[in-house]
């Protein structure tokens, strides 16, 4: 038994070198862990590298070669998603909060929540439901108690890392505006201060509830929704005019240290739009912190030029990605292949302009997902937020039934939980890339590849690359004057963790 037990140890020790020495052609220099999640069934799983690697593309990253910092990647803490997580057992709720921000899940780390309701509420609601009471006696965000404060608090107590937190309005209250109504319409000139003071009573309200608003967009979605669900809208010179006079100067005098972000929709020709006016306004400059942006504009295209225009108006300002999700889908209930196959439609599938619909094919979700995050950082955006955290069976609730998929799907009645592989896509990049890691160069030129590359706050590299081709990818990585070799399977994003070994201790 003991000769039995000796050889076990010795075959271990053997494979255990052998699995090293395929890990890298240059193992003495650095150490590479590998994680994939693919259509096979990987979800952020560790994989060992092949022995029988013939790499044909390389992929070059360039340390030295850094462009801006990471703020952090997450979700949004919709009325929905906490009114979902308030119905569900309070097992399976610190399930779905540790999946989210443990070190062992997502780790999220910069989060949206909305001021008022929107269309991802139960129903419309204000916090400021008093006609003509301009000087906010009545503000209360009592409705908040209910299910996104105190689902925000118990992910700040299981949190791995500090949650940044960016709020944002889709409406004033009816009285505000010029048609009376939740949807569409303006803020009412009359109205100007006290709507301004309403972010300073939102502010405060939170913080006493030891939830610090980071930054602050000045209105999602400014150029409406057809009305469909609440919104107000703005021009580029009317939300200028409104930062300049009202909101950045009531800000400053309250003593309200939170960032504010402008434009806050699509990407795209509306976006340079936006910039030319907004951004060139020395005016209106020092009042503003960045720009927001979504990604309805397209399934397929991550709009590069027009975030690397954005930067370049202003290479100082922040730019962040604060919402993105599968709309107009009714959730596909535990059936991975779906998401990862090209059957998913936008709402511009069928509605939008004629001239528009090339951006609108039918796509791969997965694909989505890691292609504009991937697309988004290494065209100068600095966070990236996903919309729901959570919804239901029908992809809601939503009071106007604007149905969209979160990533991950719950069943209150069942109490049952889907993790979908939107979920695995996600929380590879948030978990692995660190809060004020630095986009790093890479290059990969291969058709239906890409490549992303950071370098976290304590030197360690962390590269992604995406296939999405159906055969698999041998790759050799090269950073500097060190090489390796990884097989990316076909339809799968990986990412290599890349560490100095650490000195030997001399006795």
């Amino acid at each position: 038994m003991h000769v039995s037990n000796r050889l076990h140890s010795a075959v271990i020790a053997v494979l255990t070198l052998m699995m090293l020495a395929a890990c890298t052609n240059d193992r003495e220099s650095m150490i590479v862990t590998a994680y994939q999640t693919s259509s096979t069934g990987h979800q952020i799983s560790k994989v060992a590298f092949p022995s029988d690697l013939n790499a044909a593309l390389t992929l070059k990253i360039d340390p030295e070669m850094s462009f801006q910092e990471v703020i952090g990647i997450g979700g949004a803490f919709t009325q929905s998603t906490s009114h979902l997580l308030m119905g569900m057992s309070p097992q399976k709720r610190a399930e779905i909060l540790s999946a989210y921000f443990t070190k062992e899940g997502a780790a999220y780390s910069f989060c949206r929540t909305h001021m008022n309701s929107c269309d991802f509420s139960t129903h419309t609601y204000s916090y400021t439901p008093i006609p003509g009471d301009t000087a906010l006696e009545h503000f209360s965000i009592e409705r908040d108690f209910n299910d996104i404060i105190p689902i925000i608090k118990q992910a700040q107590s299981v949190a791995h890392r500090e949650i940044k937190f960016l709020a944002s309005p889709w409406t004033a209250a009816p009285w505000m505006k010029d048609n009376g109504a939740w949807n569409g319409g303006s803020l009412l000139p009359a109205y100007h201060q006290t709507w301004a003071d309403f972010f300073v009573k939102y502010h405060r309200a939170y913080a006493a509830e030891g939830i610090p608003i980071w930054g602050y967009t000045v209105e999602n979605e400014p150029l409406g929704n057809n009305e469909n669900w609440e919104s107000m809208h703005y021009t580029p010179a009317s939300m200028s005019a409104f930062i300049k006079d009202y909101l950045g100067p009531t800000l400053e005098q309250n003593d309200v240290d939170a960032k504010v972000f402008v434009y806050d929709q699509n990407r795209g020709e509306e976006l340079k739009h936006w910039v030319d006016v907004m951004l060139k306004d020395s005016a209106l400059l020092p009042y503003i912190d960045g720009t927001a942006v979504h990604w309805y504009s397209s399934t397929v295209d991550y709009f590069g030029p027009s975030l690397q225009y954005a930067h370049e108006a202003a290479p100082y300002l922040h730019l962040i990605h604060s919402e993105a999700c599968i709309d107009a889908e009714v959730p596909v209930w535990k059936d991975d292949a779906w998401y990862w196959s090209k059957e998913a439609t936008d709402w511009g599938y069928d509605w939008a302009k004629p001239e528009n619909k090339k951006d609108h094919p039918k796509y791969v979700p997965t694909y989505r997902y890691a292609r504009d995050i991937m697309g988004c950082l290494n065209n100068r955006v600095e966070g990236w937020i996903d919309w729901n955290m959570v919804l239901d069976k029908q992809g809601g609730p939503n009071h106007a039934k604007n149905w969209c998929i979160a990533p991950v799907i719950v069943d209150t009645a069942s109490d049952e939980v889907y993790y979908t592989p939107l979920y695995y896509i996600l929380a590879q990049f948030s978990r692995f890339i660190e809060p004020g890691a630095k986009v790093i160069e890479s290059s990969l030129e291969s058709e239906g590849m890409m490549a992303l590359a950071v370098k976290n706050p304590n030197d360690q590299v962390v590269c992604y690359v995406l296939n999405m081709n159906d055969e698999d990818a041998d790759v050799t990585l090269q950073m500097k004057d060190k090489k390796f070799d990884t097989r990316v399977l076909a339809k799968s994003l990986q990412t290599l963790i890349i560490e100095e070994p650490k000195a030997k201790e001399i006795k």
